[in-house]
């Protein structure tokens, strides 16, 4: 048995696969499970509403196929986000995390992934801080009486880019059930905007973190960098991160049309695989 799991987003796959589809691909590409999105289209958001027996269908394809879906990115709280001001979109994303760890707790997903944003097309003032923050304690509590972690993931902006700026939400929520899921990337743009130290920054969240994204970047670019063009040092990363008890990793990368999406699955595993095998000797 392996000492880690190397899990795959699901958007580095084309939206036309079915779920099998889908898992059957990661299965094939070495992964070992399936990280859900629930973007803020209609469609993905439309996913938590999902009936029980569709629901008990995709938990019997998963044993069927044998690969799980083990996390969740609910990206739809930056348009609907806990901070907003907007007290429809407010109160709609507060109905997507009530939804979301409802959805995980019926699939058998551990960690549900929500973005650290008070808003995000808007701005930031300290009103929109405090409602966050007071959503953020609701949402914990809902997670706990789930059973399910929420992992504050680090982002591109001011307000949570760094695994230090979202302790302060852990330590000021105090839930064992609200974790940091860090973007290697975004925390690697970071660092060369403060000059400041990724492995630093990494072990502030020591013991409150519960994955690592690993996606690669360059300065003042988050997405849709191909491994192994950024800046980003994943051997370090790696490294720091197995030390500090990190088993759980994910590639994050997007399907782009691209005729080989199924080599660059491969690509992205293997590279890391190889990286996470070397802490294993």
């Amino acid at each position: 048995m392996k000492a880690y799991a190397l899990g795959l987003y699901e958007k580095a796959m084309p939206s036309t696969l079915s779920w099998r589809e889908k898992l059957e691909t990661a299965k094939e590409a070495g992964y070992d499970y399936v990280e859900l999105s629930i973007d803020d289209s209609e469609e993905k958001i439309g996913r938590l509403d999902m009936p029980k027996e569709e629901r008990l269908e995709l938990v019997k394809t998963m044993y069927e196929v044998g690969i799980p879906i083990r996390t969740m990115c609910v990206s739809a709280l930056t348009k609907y986000s806990m901070g907003n001001d907007k007290t429809e979109y407010e109160a709609r994303g507060m109905e997507i995390l009530k939804k979301s760890i409802r959805f995980a707790d019926d699939i058998g997903v551990r960690v549900v992934m929500i973005p650290g944003y008070d808003v995000y097309y808007e701005p930031s003032t300290i009103e929109t801080k405090r409602r966050y923050l007071k959503n953020l304690k609701i949402g914990a509590e809902m997670a706990a009486k789930a059973g399910v972690i929420l992992g504050l993931e680090t982002m591109e902006n001011e307000f949570m880019n760094t695994v230090e700026k979202a302790m302060k939400y852990v330590v000021l929520c105090g839930s064992n059930y609200l974790k940091i899921y860090p973007d290697l990337g975004n925390l690697t743009n970071a660092a060369v905007q403060y000059q400041t130290d990724v492995l630093e920054d990494l072990e502030l969240g020591r013991g409150n973190i519960t994955s690592l994204h690993l996606k690669e970047t360059l300065p003042g670019r988050y997405r849709e960098v191909p491994y192994g063009t950024g800046h980003v040092d994943f051997e370090a990363a790696i490294e720091k991160a197995w030390e500090m008890g990190i088993r759980r990793y994910v590639t994050e990368f997007w399907y782009k049309g691209s005729e080989n999406w199924r080599e660059d699955l491969r690509f992205a595993h293997d590279m890391m695989t190889g990286l996470l095998d070397r802490q294993c000797r």
